[in-house]
């Protein structure tokens, strides 16, 4: 119901930062729960972080949590993730996810809308 664009990806240095966005159009924007996940090659994709409908409940996987910040802003219908003190192993394609409920949220199944993808390269 909702459609997803994400930007913001690129090449990026040891200990450099990114900001992500997600633009969001097709549905009711605070009506939904925004995640990000990453995939990088070869491996499982893994939960990032979450934000609630209004922007004032957020949780984060483990190695983000106090590096990766995930924000949202409704009158502009986008999600953000800032990223600080990057290292070579957040190299991956970071995905922009939508759903209704908060449930089970670190889970990728229960999202029902995807964008598709920006890649992030962080050299060593």
């Amino acid at each position: 119901q909702v459609q997803l664009v994400e930007s913001g990806g690129g090449l990026v240095q040891t200990g450099g930062s990114l900001r992500l966005s997600c633009a969001a159009s097709g549905g009711t924007f605070s009506s939904y729960v925004m995640a990000w996940f990453r995939q990088a090659p070869g491996k499982e994709r893994e939960f990032v972080a979450v934000v609630g409908w209004s922007g004032g409940a957020t949780d984060y996987g483990d190695s983000m949590k106090d590096r990766f910040t995930i924000s949202r802003d409704n009158a502009k219908n986008t999600v953000y993730l800032q990223m600080n003190s990057l290292k070579p192993e957040d190299t991956a394609v970071y995905y922009c996810a939508a759903r209704r409920n908060f449930y089970r949220v670190g889970v990728p199944g229960g999202y029902g809308s995807w964008g598709q993808g920006t890649q992030v390269t962080v050299s060593s």
